[in-house]
């Protein structure tokens, strides 16, 4: 009975992540945009490239629909695919990412003027629900709820490289 009432609960919570970071960077929009709205410079600062400098990517166009696909042995790299679905030079970089059978999610880069340094805001939003099997769904909302323990501390990784490689 247990398991029943803690399944269907897992269809009744909420299924939307948010999970959020920012820094402070003393540099201008225009130099730190030109690291995140090109996937190519992303290996000098994502989180994820230093987990496995091993991974497989591939990169195909530039600018809108510029498309980052990779694949890991690392699960914490995993395989998937990245593409830019919006550009706003030089404050916002929108992303949609594709994680095949784990799902879907948005990411979004905000950077703001803030007496003459930028604030670097990179969030996540994805449902723990889309594209899962129904079977998967209830667990997965469960997972939503460790979401932002499990990437967060990436994104703040990411953030301090990003930091760094502006200011130096």
């Amino acid at each position: 009975m247990l398991v029943v009432l803690a399944v269907g609960a897992g269809f009744l919570l909420p299924s939307s992540v948010h999970v959020e970071r920012d820094l402070l960077m003393d540099a201008e929009p225009a130099d730190i945009f030109a690291l995140i709205s090109d996937f190519n410079a992303w290996d000098a600062w994502s989180p994820w490239a230093q987990l496995d400098p091993d991974a497989t990517m591939q990169i195909t166009g530039q600018g809108l629909n510029q498309t980052m696909t990779w694949s890991s042995e690392n699960p914490q790299v995993g395989q998937g695919s990245q593409v830019i679905v919006s550009l706003a030079a030089p404050n916002l970089l929108k992303t949609h990412l594709d994680f095949g059978s784990q799902g879907m999610a948005d990411a979004t880069f905000n950077l703001v003027s803030e007496d003459g340094k930028t604030r670097v805001v990179w969030s996540l939003d994805t449902d723990m629900r889309e594209g899962l099997p129904l079977w998967q769904q209830p667990i997965s909302t469960y997972f939503g709820f460790a979401m932002d323990a499990m990437l967060g501390p990436e994104y703040e990784t990411g953030l301090q490289n990003l930091k760094g490689l502006v200011e130096s």
